[in-house]
């Protein structure tokens, strides 16, 4: 497995409020032929490490916390507290704003998502400058490397075009540069996010093997190391830029969903957890159902963020029984408490009394937000420091449970949303969906009748509960916004959001920086 480099290798500012720190000069840096494999590993540790030391001092990005700055943390804030499915008790920093759907062109939670976007866009446009053909040639680098290059260069390209579709999702038009822009320019142009659209999904294609001219190609499907993207992971990101087409460039591409999510479940590179809860547990690294994940280590990636975050923030006094030290933080509400059938055992966590969540001394219903202890909702067990043997973790103050993007049963429920929208066939959505019922305790004896889109919606926030795809979803199905929405945390705010809220602000400091860019509407600098 790729080993996190210690070093911030040379990255080039995009002119868009990240400047990625330098301890070394290009020239002198690459001709040594580890240094590619080390700046690759850097790539992937942008979406899980916030620094150079951990957990904090040296931190990646600044203005902001570094245990805040988490990529993947910030990511589910974004896409989680702002929804019906998680609040949060803290009252500091404009996190309390998410779940209001208060935030504005200063929070710092967005203006953190968007700086680590650029982040992780800059160094991969550096590390594909640096890693051309001509370059390794007269650096004098070995065929070995000059062999391995392009699939490095496949994957640094993935993990741009992973971050560009977080951008387009979270902020609509965005800056945009590609290794071509000439560091020290004039600042980055914005562009469309029809252009941003476009341009990830013709990287995608490139870099699959099903468009362009291009020896930089992925591992094949099921191939890579883990925690590493192959083919499969690229189908996957695929078909969330086609699932999420209406709401980016106004088309249906259902056909296109269909077509790569069954490219992964045909593959036979995944199967089905056994045990729903195992994908979710320290040693969650075994899991065949995982198409693409981040690992974390409570050795070696210690951070604030990711599941971490997720473990520790949820269960307070109770988290020595899940391997954690405990947070006070996240719980959820009883819209998610009343989607579940009581027979369903997705909510029935291990290491529990076998209540569905865990209820004991609370109510269902969210009576003050920013009281964890007495103020309602029921609390989600979800990631634990604990392995399927009931071994707990190596270290409890940070996790060892890696975070899972992409899985198997999302590309199920994927399938099933496309067919039930015109693309793939009802009969193999209505076996797909009774499979993952049939998981979770259900009889498994679903029809086409019962796939409407409410199902599938429900369903996902079932199966995917807590796993950063709510807000998207919410989204898609036109249920994000609106004076008629009726969240439980809702009623007690007296919410009202409108449409606009439907894009995060591009950032007030990059407003300043660049006066190029034009706001969202519906905020500071917008229409």
């Amino acid at each position: 497995m790729l080993t996190l480099a210690t070093v911030v290798l040379l990255a080039g500012c995009t002119d868009v409020g990240v400047e990625p720190e330098s301890d070394a000069s290009a020239e002198r840096v690459f001709t040594d032929d580890s240094s590619y494999e080390a700046y690759l590993a850097k790539l992937y540790g942008g979406l899980n490490v916030t620094g150079q030391q951990g957990p904090d001092g040296n931190q990646d990005i600044g203005g902001i916390d570094e245990g805040f700055s988490q990529y993947m943390r910030m990511y589910w804030s974004l896409q989680q507290l702002s929804t019906d499915e998680a609040i949060i008790a803290w009252q500091d920093s404009g996190i309390e704003l998410l779940n209001t759907h208060a935030w504005n062109e200063d929070n710092q939670f967005v203006r953190g998502m968007y700086d680590r976007i650029f982040f992780q866009v800059s160094h991969a446009n550096e590390f594909l400058r640096q890693s051309t053909r001509s370059q390794l040639e007269s650096r004098g680098n070995s065929q070995q490397v000059i062999e391995q290059m392009p699939q490095f260069r496949a994957e640094a390209r993935f993990l741009r075009a992973l971050s560009y579709w977080h951008g387009l999702d979270l902020f609509g038009n965005i800056p945009f540069v590609t290794q071509e822009f000439e560091r020290g320019a004039e600042p980055p142009e914005q562009a469309t996010r029809e252009e941003v659209f476009n341009f990830v999904e013709q990287e995608l294609l490139a870099i699959t093997g099903e468009a362009g001219d291009t020896e930089e190609v992925l591992a094949p499907i099921g191939d890579a190391e883990y925690g590493r993207a192959d083919r499969g992971a690229a189908y996957m990101l695929l078909a969330k830029l086609y699932q999420n087409a209406e709401v980016y460039v106004g088309e249906n591409r259902s056909n296109d969903v269909a077509d790569y999510t069954a490219r992964i479940i045909d593959s036979g590179a995944y199967s089905l957890e056994e045990e729903y809860h195992n994908q979710f547990l320290a040693d969650n690294e075994f899991s065949p159902e995982f198409i693409f994940a981040i690992p974390h280590d409570g050795q070696r990636t210690q951070h604030y963020g990711g599941t971490t975050f997720l473990g520790n923030a949820s269960l307070g006094d109770q988290a020595g029984d899940f391997g954690f030290t405990g947070w006070y933080g996240l719980r959820t509400t009883s819209a998610v408490a009343d989607r579940y059938d009581s027979n369903d055992e997705r909510p029935v966590f291990p290491n529990t009394t076998g209540n569905q969540f865990i209820q004991e001394g609370r109510s269902k219903e969210v009576t003050d937000i920013p009281d964890f202890a007495n103020g309602g909702g029921y609390i989600v067990p979800k990631y634990q420091n604990v392995t399927s043997q009931g071994e707990p973790g190596v270290n409890s103050e940070f996790s060892d449970v890696d975070y899972p993007m992409f899985r198997l049963a999302d590309a199920y429920l994927m399938y099933a949303e496309a067919a039930v929208r015109g693309g793939g066939d009802m009969s193999r959505a209505v076996t797909l969906v009774n499979e993952l019922q049939e998981r979770a305790g259900l009889p498994g004896n679903l029809t086409s009748s019962d796939l409407t889109l409410d199902f599938i919606l429900d369903e996902r926030s079932r199966e995917l509960l807590w796993e950063g795809h709510r807000r998207t979803d919410l989204i898609r199905f036109d249920e994000f916004t609106g004076s008629s929405l009726n969240w439980p945390w809702t009623q007690i705010e007296g919410f009202s959001s409108p449409d606009t809220r439907k894009l995060f602000p591009l950032p007030g400091s990059e407003l300043r920086a660049n006066p190029t860019l034009e706001q969202n509407p519906g905020y500071s600098g917008g229409e």
